[in-house]
């Protein structure tokens, strides 16, 4: 499953109907990053590049420049060579990068310095983000200089740099068909890994053991990494809410919150559950489960187009908070505690994120000092939660030391939205059920 070159050529061509006439876009390919000594990361191509390109190797650059008559899409990329390839795998080189990029010319990038200013020259706008990467900034400012050093034998160096993702961050906001398909086939991968750990725990495993269970699972669809590292939280754990040791045992009684996704074609999915290690969950952890699943249905009710970004999470803090107060772990007057943000002793994040080539996807989140508008295309998460530190003394011992989070991946559609990650259960009857019967 992939995107399609014409998808490719389409964003292209898109971003270059919005840019100024006579401009240039320049994007630099991620470059390799060293784990340690002389081992390297494993490649993943800088999602802006990848969105307009579809290109998989480091040491590229991209340029468009609209109107071109030789054509507007320019590769630099590396050569060929076949002793390198025997060590690191193939390369497209310059000749794959038309036959197989849809590249309109494409030059091998130890050129770069020869040609690039070339095409930079007497074009008034250059789209760059300056500050991602300092090291070409560098670079493209030397050829920048080295025109306005000519300007008195008629050289003409562009006048303006303006920031490319206020053009291209929009664009990727919005999820194309094929994209949303993509994204439907990476939750659907996550979504069987988290019903196989739910099958597979068992007390006494280790938290890396239900990671493995994870990464099997994703690994045997062709989803080769996961879209982040994975957090795997048995008992206490659960209220730590970037833990990524997962290192201890998983103990009778707790539950595990496990926030795991896939990458699929570089696209992200992001799933939490939480479950117990046990099969059964206790009467402490079900109340607080309850609110929290009922505060996630509240906020996928109002995501949808004629609600604001804020809106879901203005629903989960209202529901979370009216179940706080039920419970007894607050007291008051449910809309004062809102208003007094009483609720983030025990949730302390936001309700969701935008998700795609990124897992906290790019894209504005306000318009103008108000927020947005949800439209169809877009993705979210939705995933409010609850964490009572085990060392609060302000609550009763049987709440402390309970994590738990709920989020699935949601698409708003023209009359509301698909929750594309709805094939791993979250109702407490469900996960019982379902891990019953593993154990049966």
């Amino acid at each position: 499953m992939s995107i399609s070159a014409q998808e490719f050529q389409r964003r292209r061509r898109e971003l270059m109907e919005q840019m100024e006439p006579n401009s240039i876009a320049i994007l630099p390919a991620a470059p390799e990053r060293t784990r340690n000594r002389d081992v390297e990361h494993p490649y993943r191509q800088d999602s802006d590049f990848w969105y307009l390109s579809g290109f998989p190797e480091p040491d590229a650059v991209m340029v468009l420049l609209p109107g071109r008559e030789h054509g507007e899409f320019v590769l630099f990329c590396r050569e060929r060579d076949r002793a390198m390839e025997i060590w690191n795998g193939y390369r497209a080189g310059p000749e794959g990068a038309v036959a197989n990029y849809q590249a309109d010319d494409a030059f091998p990038i130890n050129d770069i310095d020869d040609i690039l200013p070339g095409l930079i020259e007497g074009r008034n706008r250059v789209y760059y983000d300056i500050g991602r990467d300092d090291d070409f900034d560098r670079q493209l400012m030397s050829w920048v200089n080295a025109i306005r050093e000519r300007v008195r034998t008629g050289a003409q160096p562009p006048g303006e740099f303006v920031a490319l993702s206020h053009l291209l961050h929009d664009m990727r906001l919005f999820k194309s068909k094929e994209e949303q398909a993509m994204m439907r086939r990476a939750a659907s991968i996550s979504a069987g890994a988290h019903v196989r750990a739910m099958q597979s725990v068992r007390p006494g495993m280790h938290e890396y053991q239900l990671e493995a269970e994870y990464l099997h699972e994703f690994m045997r669809h062709g989803a080769r990494s996961p879209a982040y590292p994975s957090i795997v939280g048995g008992g206490a754990n659960g209220c730590i809410l970037h833990y990524v040791e997962n290192s201890d045992p998983l103990k009778e009684g707790d539950l595990v919150l496990v926030d795991a996704g896939c990458e699929l074609g570089c696209y992200a999915s992001d799933i939490t559950r939480t479950f117990p290690v046990s099969g059964t969950f206790s009467a402490e952890q079900r109340a607080l489960y309850d609110v929290v699943l009922k505060a996630q249905l509240a906020a996928i009710a109002v995501t949808h187009p004629d609600h604001h970004w804020n809106y879901p999470h203005e629903e989960a803090v209202r529901v979370l908070t009216e179940g706080l107060v039920e419970l007894g772990l607050l007291k008051g007057d449910p809309a004062e505690l809102v208003e007094t943000e009483a609720y983030r002793r025990f949730y302390m994040h936001r309700t969701g994120h935008w998700l795609g080539l990124d897992v906290h996807d790019v894209g504005d989140y306000r318009i103008g000092g108000a927020w947005r508008q949800l439209e169809p295309g877009m993705v979210l998460t939705v995933e409010p939660g609850l964490y009572v530190a085990p060392d609060d003394d302000t609550v009763e011992a049987r709440w402390r030391g309970i994590g738990i989070r709920i989020e699935d991946d949601v698409l708003v559609t023209a009359d509301g939205c698909e929750v594309l990650t709805h094939e791993v259960p979250k109702a407490v009857d469900d996960i019982e059920v379902l891990m019953r019967e593993a154990r049966a």
